[in-house]
């Protein structure tokens, strides 16, 4: 079969592609000041009540840490969406694991090439896994509610083309509690120089979407 030389913009996807998420939380308190000498002075506290206010207690986070991703997505589902592809899936390096974790798939069978992502990422809290997502809809404006999908679904396709190749693309975004998952699933035709149909890769973005949400399921905190 005669190689065809790959778009660039999909040339690069086919290169291992390194996603530094970094995500933490720094907490800064300065100590307190300690009275000069010979001034201290004594506090009162009103009977009957306690001498220090209870703190705060954080709400506990449903999920502490991000599932594999590359076991996230069942093999026949993987197959189905990519056709040629080595089910095992690269995982991409994260500089925090427990925090946000991705796994890729790609394969050009024939002329027909497919690319698939699903991504975990763990927030501090539901407040603000939905900051997030709602920040993400709007971003990615255009699409719809996907129902049944976590707390919060949402997909959206768009095409592009470039040296006349038509690449079609597909994102789905879904929160479950304080869990995101992001999945994007693409596809070109290289010897038509077509895309596949948008609702071809809408559902497939959304099957994928599923089972990662589903995943999430079995790593609670």
């Amino acid at each position: 079969m005669r190689s065809l030389p790959l778009p660039l913009a999909l040339t690069a996807r086919l290169s291992p592609v390194a996603v530094l998420a970094c995500v933490g939380w720094v907490l800064t308190s300065g100590p307190a000041t300690p009275p000069a000498a010979g001034h201290r002075s004594a506090q009162k506290v009103p009977a009957g009540s306690s001498s220090a206010a209870p703190s705060a207690t954080a709400a506990p986070k449903t999920y502490t840490a991000a599932p594999a991703p590359c076991a996230s997505v069942p093999v026949a589902t993987v197959k189905s969406l990519v056709p040629g592809v080595r089910t095992a899936g690269k995982e991409i390096p994260s500089t925090d694991t427990e925090l946000r974790r991705t796994c890729s798939w790609n394969a050009l069978k024939g002329y027909d090439y497919r690319w698939l992502d699903v991504s975990f990422e763990i927030t501090g809290s539901d407040r603000e896994a939905r900051e997030e997502y709602e920040q993400r809809t709007r971003e990615k404006s255009g699409g719809g509610t996907v129902p049944g999908l976590g707390d919060s679904g949402y997909s959206v396709v768009n095409l592009t083309t470039e040296d006349k190749q038509q690449t079609r693309e597909g994102v789905v975004l879904a929160r479950a509690a304080n869990a995101l998952v992001v999945v994007t699933y693409n596809g070109s035709d290289f010897e038509t120089k077509k895309a596949p149909a948008t609702d071809e890769i809408n559902k497939g973005a959304i099957k994928a979407a599923k089972a990662a949400v589903a995943a999430l399921g079995s790593d609670r905190g």
